[in-house]
């Protein structure tokens, strides 16, 4: 390939526990981005200072050192692919990379090299390991021959690992060569002046900016936000975070409508731990009208050379905005701000829940973000398809003021956005057609007005419900209280396919479960519902049942609805394609894709059931008259105990 080569399942930095990612070398420089979306690096080859390959255990590693001092360590490449990408440096990007080995002695016996800001302990011409001193904390003099390094806790690495870090200490002798002391100074101290100059030590009293009492929605709590020249801290009283701009994969900057807040989201990769739960979503909430003037703790010479056209000496306007414009020129993350989507009120998003919490959806350029609990970021390139249900997945005993947007992600995980105004469909749905996604319920050459016509609509006169149809079979029926035991290929095929079965992601408050089951059959059957009482128990004060009618063994076989005969003819298909899944799901599988199939879809099944039903009606009026003629003929026709 003349245009670069692509390398999948590449680790960023060696984490155990990371996402891998896909790493692509082109003429231009190196890009890498995680694996299901995150975190994205890109670096242009003109930043590059020095490319070099070691082996690692199982795998190569290459490292990759930049300008502004950071190193990268991209892990997971073959022993062919070393080639290849050595030979593709050469040639396209004058860059010949170096090779290092890797010490498995296990000496810790050695020599120090420092190379920017990052320290290599060497076992002769081996590499032992490497820390970057950017890390550092503390750094400090134990008697006269000991170096101790203190680190930072990032809070970010966290997410992804067990272990860190957290001291180091160098023994130097004083007969050492290669850092010479004098009368004044030992070796040790050669080495602790050095690490000081680049070391990253005494930070915490040295933020660029601050900003005391903020509210911060995720992690909850009011903190006092640190920005630092390599990291932001967050410090409350009861929790302390900090986070490496490198961690930072975007800045969000949202305005709640009607609402004198503004919301600011720091999206990481990977995200900061608080005991067992991860937060990949900083959520900060800012006054809207708040007036702020800050004077940032940098020299003119380092605005000049290090961030010049990013930062500026002072500012001064409203608080979100200096936040974010100060945030962006330390960690060159991007903001991203509302697109073209307004609600019907004239907002950015709309009111909606997720798995029992209120919240905002931000219909955004590219993704959605349900905030501010659980923060939800959905991109555009992960859906599958979304779905417009009317509330209640179908249930005419709720409210038609509202309705339900499904969003299905590429992986199979599923979003429900529960609770939006009716007002808002057009909106929304213009939107989301705009954006060219997948919408399920718009059927082909269908328009934008005939797809919220057959969304909202309360009722579908062209499709079938098979629970409607079941009820209206069994209301008509003279042993409507007995069970059908004519179909009996599943216990669990007995429900509605319409039915919300309440799976992870439903809404708890919304009359789920069997109350909603219960209000859903009274709302379509006209036929009160029977208070069936547990066996050997009475309820005191209730009226004696009659006694059932025992089942005639001769009586004629009921009609299936269409969707029993959909079930036979696609169950052994699922289960196939599902060996794994219960008989439960495979019922509210089966119930899912009819409620997806057009009308046209449905008709084979429609035909079978009318086919049947008319068997029905003749072998029932058959046995009705045969029935009769028993009873005159006084041949034993009472079947009641």
């Amino acid at each position: 390939m003349t245009d670069g080569h692509l390398f999948n399942n590449i680790l960023l930095g060696g984490r155990a526990g990371s996402n891998p990612g896909q790493f692509k070398v082109y003429s231009g420089g190196l890009a890498w981005k995680r694996q299901g979306g995150g975190k994205t690096i890109e670096i242009e080859k003109s930043d590059l200072t020095s490319v070099t390959w070691m082996k690692v255990p199982r795998a190569y590693q290459l490292g990759v050192r930049t300008k502004d001092g950071l190193f990268y360590k991209f892990i997971g490449f073959r022993e062919q692919d070393v080639s290849s990408v050595t030979n593709f440096m050469q040639k396209n990007m004058g860059l010949s990379p170096d090779e290092k080995q890797l010490s498995v002695s296990g000496q810790n016996w050695g020599g120090v090299d420092i190379n920017g800001n990052m320290l290599t302990f060497m076992v002769g011409s081996k590499q032992a390991f490497e820390v970057s001193l950017a890390d550092v904390s503390q750094t400090q003099m134990q008697g006269k021959t000991d170096v101790l390094l203190e680190f930072h806790v990032d809070d970010t690495t966290g997410g992804n690992e067990k272990d860190s870090l957290m001291d180091l200490s160098f023994h130097v002798p004083t007969s050492n060569t290669q850092f010479v002391g004098d009368e004044n100074r030992t070796a040790a101290q050669i080495l602790w002046e050095t690490i000081m100059g680049v070391a990253d030590v005494d930070s915490s009293e040295e933020a660029v900016v601050t900003f005391e009492g903020i509210a911060i929605l995720t992690p909850r709590g009011r903190y006092s936000v640190e920005l630092h020249l390599s990291f932001l801290r967050l410090q409350g009283q009861a929790n302390d975070f900090k986070i490496q701009y490198s961690s930072i994969v975007r800045l969000f900057l949202l305005p709640k409508s009607n609402n004198p807040h503004t919301i600011v989201v720091v999206t990481l990769d990977p995200p900061i731990r608080k005991g067992q739960t991860l937060y990949p979503h900083i959520v900060i909430q800012f006054e809207t009208e708040a007036v702020v003037e800050r004077n940032l703790a940098l020299s003119r010479e380092v605005l000049a050379e290090k961030y010049k056209d990013r930062l500026e000496e002072s500012y001064k306007g409203l608080i979100h905005e200096v936040f974010t414009k100060v945030l962006r020129g330390l960690s060159g993350a991007k903001v991203t701000r509302p697109g073209s989507f307004r609600s019907c009120q004239d907002g950015y998003a709309v009111k909606s829940s997720l798995k029992a919490e209120d919240g905002l959806l931000y219909p955004l350029e590219k993704g959605f973000f349900f905030l501010p609990k659980p923060p939800t970021l959905i991109l555009h390139e992960e859906i599958e398809f979304v779905e417009f249900e009317r509330h209640g997945a179908g249930g005419a005993s709720i409210s038609s003021h509202y309705f339900d947007l499904l969003v299905k992600l590429k992986n199979d995980q599923e979003h429900l956005f529960r609770n939006i105004q009716r007002s808002e469909y057009h909106n929304l749905f213009n939107f989301i057609n705009g954006k060219h996604l997948k919408i399920m319920n718009l059927g082909d050459g269908q328009g934008a007005s005939g797809g919220v016509t057959a969304v909202l609509r309360d009722t579908d006169d062209d499709a079938v419900d098979p629970h409607l149809e079941r009820i209206k079979n069994q209301a008509g029926d003279e042993e409507s209280d007995e069970e059908d035991e004519d179909f009996v290929a599943d216990k669990d095929d007995s429900g509605s396919p319409t039915d919300d079965s309440g799976g992870e992601d439903s809404d708890a408050s919304d009359s789920g479960g069997e109350k909603e089951k219960l209000s859903k059959k009274e709302a379509i059957s006209s036929k009160p519902p029977v208070k069936r009482k547990a066996k050997g128990r009475d309820e005191e004060g209730s009226e004696k049942r009659k006694p059932k009618k025992k089942k005639d063994p001769n009586a004629p076989k009921r009609a299936m609805t269409p969707f029993m005969y959909f079930s036979m003819a696609e169950r052994a298909t699922m289960k196939n394609n599902n060996p794994d899944l219960p008989t439960t799901e495979i019922a509210k599988k089966l119930g899912e894709m009819w409620q997806k199939m057009t009308a046209e879809e449905k008709q084979p099944y429609i035909q079978q059931s009318q086919v049947d039903k008319k068997r029905y009606e003749k072998e029932s009026a058959v046995y009705r008259g045969a029935a009769a003629m028993d009873v005159d003929s006084g041949s034993g026709g009472n079947e009641s105990d």
